[in-house]
């Protein structure tokens, strides 16, 4: 976890992991915006993006993973639970250390954190798009008809990495957490 103002208990981040879990999973289920091919736009990226800026690599993944997986099963989708699970949890992973890297890299910027997490969700939704394309691709066997997921899949990255990076300006200030730390 990052540099706060809290108490850095196993407790504490254990109730975080819980609770960007079931946001993860909530802002999923709650608007669905179905696409032709058998999937659906949402709005769980962007609290995937924070899971990882926030509770860092590890429990930023687990949260991402196991909240955008338990969506998928809840509204039928079960089939595409374990691909989530990865997917999601690997781009909760890369946005922190992406975030990390480039707040580092720029540090004496004004808008270090705004870049830092801008460019930490673009790679993560190009994870997000890359993974599921390969996925429909070969384990749905799909092969090029995969191609027809990307226009979606767009749409919501796109939609995070304008959230996201919003939601952390305002969640970092409140929580007096850094990207620096």
């Amino acid at each position: 976890m990052n540099e706060t103002t809290f108490t850095k208990s196993k407790t504490f981040e254990l109730t975080l992991t819980a609770l960007f879990a079931a946001l993860a999973c909530i802002s999923t289920m709650v608007i669905q915006i179905p696409t032709p091919t058998n999937g659906y736009v949402n709005m769980g990226d962007c609290f995937v993006l924070l899971a990882g800026f926030i509770l860092g690599p590890v429990y930023g993944g687990l949260a991402a993973g196991i909240g955008s997986m338990l969506a998928d099963i809840f509204s039928g989708y079960a089939y595409y639970a374990p691909a989530t699970f990865v997917i999601k949890a690997l781009m909760a992973v890369a946005a922190y250390f992406v975030a990390k890297y480039m707040a580092k890299l720029i540090e004496k910027a004004s808008f270090a954190n705004a870049a830092a997490t801008v460019s930490a969700a673009v790679v993560a939704e190009i994870i997000m798009i890359g993974g599921y394309f390969v996925f429909a691709a070969v384990f749905l066997g799909s092969g090029l008809g995969a191609v027809a997921g990307i226009p979606g899949n767009l749409v919501q990255a796109a939609f995070a990495i304008i959230t996201a990076p919003l939601l952390y300006a305002l969640v970092s200030k409140s929580l007096k957490i850094s990207l620096k730390g």
